[in-house]
């Protein structure tokens, strides 16, 4: 719910840089501080804001608002993948998403999860159907 909030005065541009401090978000959205720690990492863990030492939290310098689930996504027909081809590896998705592992491997278990990606144990992921186009209701 607190994510949430975030999420769309994000997306409203209600806020459009830097987030308001901890204690300023505990007093506008009236809960604790580990509840909002917690709304600010499952921010952070679908690159919706990002976590800046000595500046605090900001919203990532790309504009892309999609979560890191539906980029990857994306990734499909951007790198022109077809049923059956190779999808890339943790590794290499961390590094161009600038993701951290564990944020990669929920996202992959999302697509796996709706069908587009299969997994066979040692020989990495294929792709298993394709994402529908934006166009499509």
């Amino acid at each position: 719910m607190v994510a949430q909030a975030l999420r769309e005065q994000i997306d409203s541009g209600e806020i459009s840089d830097g987030l308001p401090s901890e204690a300023a978000l505990m007093r506008s959205l009236s809960v604790s501080r580990n509840t909002v720690r917690r709304a600010l990492k499952l921010l952070e863990s679908e690159q919706v804001v990002e976590s800046v030492p000595g500046v605090g939290w900001r919203i990532p310098s790309n504009n892309d608002r999609r979560s890191l689930a539906e980029r990857m996504a994306a990734l499909i027909t951007e790198s022109s993948l077809g049923l059956g081809d190779t999808y890339p590896s943790e590794s290499k998705l961390c590094e161009r998403f600038g993701a951290s592992r564990t944020a990669v491997r929920r996202a992959l278990a999302h697509l796996e999860g709706i069908g587009l990606l299969d997994t066979t144990h040692g020989k990495g992921r294929t792709v298993r159907a394709l994402p529908a186009s934006p166009e499509q209701p």
